[in-house]
């Protein structure tokens, strides 16, 4: 009898084992089609105050200060290599809506340097190498540009016009 309860005891606390372990990397690995407001909101940080996305990927206007009217959506590489480089891109792809590249292409580059072509991401671009759920938060924030543009049916909303939209 003592056997018996002794490996019920056992088996529950395996299964109760094996449930935490499969729902705490259930979190661990979320994606941006299921991001939560606190990764979309650490997200902008990362692109704004962290990787300051914008200065390359957004243009400038005749004063040359970033256009907020077009923000993040790709523009002309504006800094040049101090020796010549033929691997050196020319212009910056748009990074507003995301458009273009799966959750798992954004990954890949964010993670692992490594773009949707397969190649490795062309400088100036920085080849990082972020933790998932920083790649998540960054590309949740993209997205969030294609969705608030879907919902208008208007141009890709600047910073200052995301959260008074979303929320």
């Amino acid at each position: 009898m003592k056997t018996i309860i002794g490996i019920a005891i056992c088996a529950v606390l395996v299964i109760t084992s094996i449930s935490v372990s499969y729902t705490q990397t259930s979190k661990n690995k979320s994606s941006p089609t299921t991001a939560r407001e606190s990764d979309i909101t650490r997200g902008k940080y990362l692109v704004e105050e962290v990787a300051k996305c914008a200065e390359c990927h957004t243009p400038r206007d005749a004063q040359n200060q970033l256009d907020p009217a077009r923000w993040l959506q790709g523009a002309p590489i504006w800094i040049t290599s101090v020796k010549p480089d033929p691997q050196w891109a020319d212009r910056a792809p748009t990074l507003a809506g995301f458009p273009g590249y799966s959750d798992e292409d954004g990954a890949s580059i964010l993670e692992k340097g490594i773009g949707a072509n397969g190649e490795a991401i062309r400088p100036p671009m920085h080849i990082y190498h972020l933790k998932h759920e920083d790649a998540v938060a960054i590309i949740a924030y993209f997205v969030l540009f294609r969705a608030l543009r879907n919902k208008s049916a208007r141009p890709y909303p600047n910073s200052s016009q995301i959260y008074s939209e979303w929320s």
